[in-house]
């Protein structure tokens, strides 16, 4: 499938749920009337299902990640990045199935694709309905329970240059698709139950114009928004090259997109909270935005908090 044939179906008005992976060079797009062994969710307002189930997690060891978090540091410094998401792998057990933690998990965005992954997404990545697409940069996490959490999120200075930039890139994203670009709402906390611990989780609102044919470009459009700036960095062309040398492992569908065509509006998720079934067993998928003032421990503490059944 290509971005052109995107164009097509929704120009048709036949309603597809749309998957990319993490640099929008594979592409899965399904019309609804189609699904075999794919479910997926999106809702707003999903209702929390209670359940004790947690996952055991084999992170990698701090001395290998802060290797490769002292490698994003240099490239910084040399001017080739100023904010990089970085990710790693963590080997996971659980006696669960990938359709029983579909089954289980609360979150707005949920995929399962076959018996290879699953998704438990919170973070939106664009939402288009009458010629209008916002998006929702999710940038800045906190444990809930620490005393004056959305004060010290909020007023975190690393935390703060973070967002400002993923803010800057998504509006600058946007601006090559759409008119009249604005920031809805800057910096505002959701709360995510995340296993055994709640988190805070800061988010802003970006949203443009579109042309009233906007369906007839849909692909154009998400190929122009690929991959998502808030799990990637900025600039985002040399930070992409950045990333798949020091992560050292292919993200595949994790951090890619997908979302749903239901024949006038689009919405989607970025795929983040990332389970894949691999020869090796269960592999969780996490990181974190990576900038100057960055701390190691705090990110490597911070891509294990990630690590969780909502």
């Amino acid at each position: 499938m290509t971005f052109s044939e995107i164009n097509t179906l929704a120009k048709e008005k036949k309603p597809f749920l749309f998957i990319s992976d993490f640099k929008a060079e594979v592409l899965h797009v399904v019309p609804l009337d189609e699904l075999e062994d794919i479910e997926f969710y999106i809702s707003e307002d999903y209702k929390q299902t209670q359940h004790s189930h947690f996952l055991e997690k084999t992170p990698l060891p701090f001395a290998n990640y802060k290797k490769k978090f002292d490698c994003v540091l240099d490239e910084i410094k040399s001017g080739n990045t100023y904010l990089l998401n970085l990710t790693q792998p963590t080997k996971i057990k659980t006696q669960l199935s990938l359709k029983e933690i579909y089954s289980l998990a609360n979150a707005r965005y949920k995929l399962r694709y076959k018996d290879k992954f699953v998704c438990f997404s919170p973070e939106q990545f664009v939402k288009i309905k009458d010629n209008k697409i916002h998006t929702f940069p999710m940038k800045g996490t906190i444990d809930a329970s620490i005393e004056n959490a959305q004060e010290k999120i909020l007023h975190n200075e690393k935390e703060m240059a973070e967002h400002i930039m993923v803010v800057d890139l998504l509006r600058n994203d946007l601006s090559i698709v759409a008119k009249n670009v604005k920031v809805e709402k800057f910096r505002y906390i959701t709360k995510i139950d995340a296993g055994d611990k709640k988190l805070l989780q800061v988010s802003s609102h970006i949203s443009g114009e579109l042309e009233e044919n906007w369906q007839e470009n849909l692909g154009d459009i998400l190929k122009s928004l690929l991959p998502a700036g808030s799990i990637s960095g900025t600039p985002k062309k040399s930070t992409l090259n950045i990333i798949e040398k020091i992560e050292e492992y292919q993200r595949g569908y994790f951090s890619g997109v997908f979302g749903v065509f239901d024949g006038e509006s689009f919405d989607s998720g970025v795929m983040i909270r990332f389970i894949e079934k691999t020869s090796n067993g269960y592999m969780y998928k996490s990181g974190g935005g990576i900038t100057l003032e960055s701390d190691t421990e705090l990110e490597y503490n911070e891509l294990i908090d990630k690590i969780y059944l909502p």
